[in-house]
């Protein structure tokens, strides 16, 4: 995960970027953990959500184990090449960024509950970088399914931001777009914890507690 180039530290300019493919990458067909197909419907009564916190090996592992949530995929979302592949995104040359994409029931988590783990489970002040990992494709985001999930996450990040800076932390650099076109990463990268619990994991929060209600 720790490709460079020297590009790594900006944002690509959209007439910069490769130009991908009009094929979507071969992905896994089904879910490693529960076998549920990886390209399923969202059933009825659920919902979706799409946050992009840094590597998505460890973001995914953390979300996965929510009861409530359904169903878990990794991908690239909120740039520039389409159906780029991991070493594309790796130049910083598409624009595109790690993310992992949710099916929750909202009967049993709310995305209130979701946000809580998205603020705290990384550091949302560090702009194209996640820790030790840079580049765009390690921002923070979270890509709006509603104009209820855009309110919410822009409340959250209202609530969240005076916590950080008490702490000595600098301003939230997370950004809050409509949720954008979704790309499936390559199947290795589905579920790469559970394949690899030993693998490498760079996330880590702030320590700071998010003031966000967590109600169903």
């Amino acid at each position: 995960m720790f490709l460079m180039s020297q590009k790594k530290t900006e944002m690509v300019d959209q007439n910069a970027a490769l130009p991908g493919r009009e094929e979507p990458l071969p992905t896994a067909v089904t879910h490693f953990l529960n076998g549920r197909p990886l390209k399923a419907d969202v059933p009825e009564g659920m919902s979706e959500a799409m946050f992009g916190m840094g590597c998505f090996w460890g973001v995914e592992r953390m979300f996965w184990k929510l009861d409530g949530v359904w169903l878990s995929m990794v991908g690239y979302a909120a740039g520039f090449t389409p159906n780029a592949t991991y070493e594309e995104v790796c130049t910083g040359q598409t624009g595109q960024n790690e993310v992992i994409r949710l099916i929750f029931d909202p009967k049993v988590i709310s995305y209130e509950t979701l946000l809580k783990v998205f603020w705290e489970g990384h550091n949302p002040t560090q702009g194209l970088r996640q820790g030790n990992d840079r580049g765009s494709q390690y921002r923070s985001g979270i890509y709006t399914y509603s104009k209820s999930q855009y309110a919410a996450a822009c409340a959250s990040r209202d609530a969240f931001e005076p916590k950080l800076t008490a702490a000595g932390f600098g301003l939230i650099t997370t950004e809050i777009l409509d949720v954008p076109e979704f790309y499936y990463a390559e199947g290795y990268h589905q579920q790469y914890l559970a394949k690899n619990p030993n693998g490498y994991c760079g996330i880590g929060g702030t320590g700071v507690v998010c003031p966000v209600s967590m109600s169903v």
